[in-house]
């Protein structure tokens, strides 16, 4: 369809079951989406020395919390290569005593308040303060998925914790407060409810059609990259420009239980799709995230349940149509967006 002749359109998806505007009209060419800010913010080779204010770099693992495991360097220089240590300003609090059905505190009509337990941990991706995670190598890459994937584990076997967001802020207008490389993970004593929202939504397309929301076949045109394991594209309904979903090809419901040669797999696409958004966005700020499913599922549940990795650049400002709706307006089709992330040099 010519550009000149696209008019707006609503999508609807079968996962999170959200609507989304797609209105061309509300931005120029989708090329012309892109970060004005600097493209590196922290230009220059990185020297191996630790910078005055970072307690992520190397040299300085005395000014961090408590470190829970780390991944050692090959050579033993530097001493480490990935750290995962306990975020120094929790959202929640690993000492507190987990909440119990007995402990809700009625505070009104249909609410509760209980402790705030739960485990908030940060994973330091490299010791060099100017590498970025996609400057890594695809092995780099996938030590940082493999660290995520043990302490994932690690969490699921206390009692308490029913599900394990792990999440990536990379620039300060994505949430980040720390330039050094690094995501979190947040471990919380309760099934958040966009993840309630999205099994309650792809179970009820499971019943209807027999089929994983996940697991059908993806259009060529809003296909980005694929390889032997995993299929990177743009969602049917992406609600952010340049969204992109990367997702397991074989049905597979936990992130965490992904083995090691498919981890490696996973890196090297992450890495290629982050290079293609860097390239085309001006090194826009991004967020993403890991869906997978909750502890505990009955098997019943396992067959519509699909975990996938989310990433989304930060592009605009949320305003009070999208707050107040729950309905996302995204200038860029999803086809267009493919085409032009197709196009981008980003090799796995």
């Amino acid at each position: 369809m010519a550009e000149a002749s696209r008019t707006s359109e609503a999508h609807r998806d079968a996962v999170f079951a959200r609507w989304v505007i797609f209105s061309p009209a509300r931005s120029r060419r989708p090329t012309d989406l892109k970060s004005h800010g600097p493209a590196n913010p922290s230009p220059g080779p990185d020297d191996g020395a630790p910078k005055p204010s970072c307690p992520f770099c190397l040299g300085r693992e005395s000014e961090c919390a408590p470190e829970i495991f780390r991944v050692p360097a090959p050579d033993e220089s530097p001493s480490w290569r990935i750290r995962v240590i306990e975020n120094l300003f929790p959202a929640l609090r690993r000492e507190a005593a987990p909440p119990a059905p007995e402990d809700e505190e009625p505070v009104g009509a249909g609410e509760c308040a209980v402790r705030g337990f739960g485990f908030h941990d940060v994973v330091i991706e490299t010791p060099h303060h100017e590498v970025r995670l996609w400057d890594l190598e695809a092995e780099g890459v996938r030590d940082v998925l493999l660290a995520y994937a043990r302490r994932v584990q690690q969490l699921a076997e206390h009692p308490a914790v029913k599900y394990v967001q792990v999440f990536k802020n990379q620039g300060a207008s994505a949430g980040a407060s720390m330039a050094h490389s690094h995501s979190q993970m947040l471990g919380t004593p309760f099934v958040p409810p966009s993840v309630t929202s999205r099994l309650n939504c792809m179970k009820e397309v499971f019943e209807r059609s027999g089929k994983c929301s996940l697991c059908a076949v993806v259009s060529k045109d809003i296909l980005v990259s694929e390889t032997h394991n995993f299929s990177a594209f743009v969602p049917f309904a992406a609600s952010y420009p340049f969204e992109i979903w990367i997702v397991p090809r074989q049905h597979s419901s936990y992130f965490h239980e992904t083995d090691q040669d498919k981890v490696l797999d996973l890196a090297g696409l992450l890495k290629s799709m982050l290079q293609k958004l860097c390239k085309q966005l001006n090194d826009s700020p991004f967020n993403y995230m890991i869906h997978s499913a909750p502890f505990g599922l009955s098997s019943s549940c396992l067959p519509y349940t699909h975990w996938f990795l989310q990433i989304v650049p930060q592009l605009s400002v949320i305003g009070g149509f999208e707050i107040g709706s729950g309905c996302h307006i995204n200038p860029v089709f999803p086809e267009d967006a493919a085409k032009i992330l197709r196009e981008i040099d980003g090799s796995v």
